[in-house]
């Protein structure tokens, strides 16, 4: 799995017209300072050229407000996961005013709960909560100031990403995609007199869905004859093959809050990786527990990635994919994955088409 410094530096793309995207390995980048300088880098040369022949000017704007609600969502989940695990007695959980708020008589079970959650979040700013004691065993949680500022973060560097991979796979030759101020991105295109089109291609939502496997017949079969009612063909990703799957899927991908690319413990082998949130858990746990020993498709645009077989019950949340990928391949499909699944979407801020500087 890489580290999050090596996903924000692989994010960053240009793609000059004569060379192809460069992609920066987060191995060859100390921190953060150098991830800002070779920003800096792209932004410079994307802006030495809009100044000779133009462009357009989009500006995108992160839904921070959709983002923090589905955080306190997860929160509430997590809270819920470890009171019923931990056989402790509660009462009154809900959600307010951006927090979650539980009564736990016990100040014994109020310690564990705040232990559990804090070991969770050990290593991870962005999943820092705060535990407040109301009194009589009322207990008000809700993530740092630092942790949501965190998430966003996070959130623009993943919107990035998304638009980046999109403008990548439009054939688009030359781009500077950067954080603008907190919760917006700003995108530069050099040559783009129609920023219109560009916009369409990030209106588009990816649809990812995970579906059983129809054994009935084959996908041959299926093919050249009739497929079963609520069954249809899709071909492979990668391999091109036919699969028959279900027309309906068991699961989507919204509850997706990770994705990213890696290397496949012994053999290196590129994979994808993903992990859904606390609800996306229960509900792929639930599924993989009814379907084990059942060929399982996930589907990304209508191309299935992979169709392993449920060797038994997936609890953890966490899922890889191997499809024999390339490395760019394994990016493409996580980024996808992720796209798929933003909590925070975005909104069209500005747009504007930028004359080249008049010559002296």
């Amino acid at each position: 799995m890489t580290t999050p410094l090596r996903d924000r530096a692989t994010r960053l793309f240009v793609a000059f017209a004569t060379v192809a995207a460069i992609v920066q390995p987060r191995a060859a980048l100390a921190d953060d300072t150098q991830l800002n300088k070779m920003r800096a880098k792209i932004v410079a040369f994307v802006g030495d050229k809009m100044e000779k022949l133009g462009g357009s000017r989009i500006v995108y704007k992160v839904d921070g407000d959709a983002l923090r609600e589905s955080v306190v969502t997860d929160l509430r989940d997590d809270v819920y996961k470890n009171l019923h695990d931990g056989h402790i007695a509660f009462s009154g959980l809900a959600i307010r005013d951006g927090g979650v708020d539980v009564k736990i008589a016990d100040a014994k079970d109020r310690d564990q709960l705040a232990r559990k959650l804090a070991s969770a979040a050990e290593g991870l700013p962005s999943h820092a909560i705060a535990v407040t004691d109301g009194g009589d065993g009322a207990v008000r949680l809700a993530p740092t100031d630092a942790a949501s500022a965190a998430r966003l973060n996070g959130l623009i560097e993943d919107a990035i990403a998304m638009i980046e991979q999109r403008l990548k796979e439009a054939g688009v030759k030359l781009a500077s995609v950067v954080p603008d101020g907190t919760d917006r991105i700003r995108i530069f295109l050099p040559g783009v007199t129609d920023p219109e089109r560009i916009t369409a291609i990030f209106a588009r939502k990816v649809k990812v869905s995970f579906r059983p496997v129809d054994v009935s017949m084959t996908p041959e079969q299926a093919q050249s004859g009739t497929p079963p009612e609520g069954s249809e063909v899709l071909l492979g990703f990668k391999d091109k093959r036919p699969y028959l799957v279900a027309k309906d899927s068991a699961l989507d991908g919204d509850d997706i809050s990770y994705a990213a690319p890696g290397f496949a413990p012994g053999t290196k082998d590129p994979i994808a990786s993903f992990r859904f949130n606390g609800r996306g858990t229960r509900r792929f746990a639930h599924v993989t527990e009814e379907n084990v020993g059942k060929p399982f498709a996930i589907v990304l645009d209508g191309s299935v990635i992979s169709a392993p077989v449920i060797r038994e019950p997936i609890t953890g949340g966490s899922v890889q994919i191997s499809g024999n990928f390339t490395l760019e391949e394994a990016n493409s499909v996580a980024m996808q994955l992720r796209a798929g699944s933003l909590p925070g979407h975005l909104s069209l801020v500005d747009q504007q088409v930028i004359q080249p500087a008049a010559k002296p």
